[in-house]
C-alpha cells in the first residue's frame, strides 16, 4: 500500500487524549479503521479532513478493478 492509499485524520477519544482515524483503500474498497476500543471526537475541521479523505480514497478505490462483493458482507 502506498502512502498515497491511506490517511490519518486526526481526532480526540472521549477522555480528550489525541488519536486518529485512518482511512484506506482495500481491493476496491474503502475502511475506515478507528482508535481501538474508543470514541472519535471530531472538531469541524477535523470532519473536512475526513471528507477530505473519504473522497481521496473514493477515488483511489475507483482506479482499482471491480472485484465481487465479500459473500459474507451484507449492504
Amino acid at each position: 500500500m502506498s502512502a498515497r492509499d491511506e490517511w490519518a485524520v486526526p481526532c480526540r477519544d472521549l477522555a480528550g487524549r489525541r488519536r486518529d482515524l485512518t482511512v484506506f483503500v482495500n481491493a476496491g474498497r474503502v475502511v475506515i479503521i478507528a482508535p481501538p476500543g474508543e470514541t472519535a471526537v471530531l472538531t469541524s475541521l477535523d470532519v473536512g479532513k475526513l471528507r477530505s479523505a473519504l473522497r481521496d480514497a473514493v477515488m483511489s478505490a475507483g482506479d482499482l478493478p471491480d472485484e465481487d462483493p465479500d459473500p459474507g458482507l451484507t449492504d
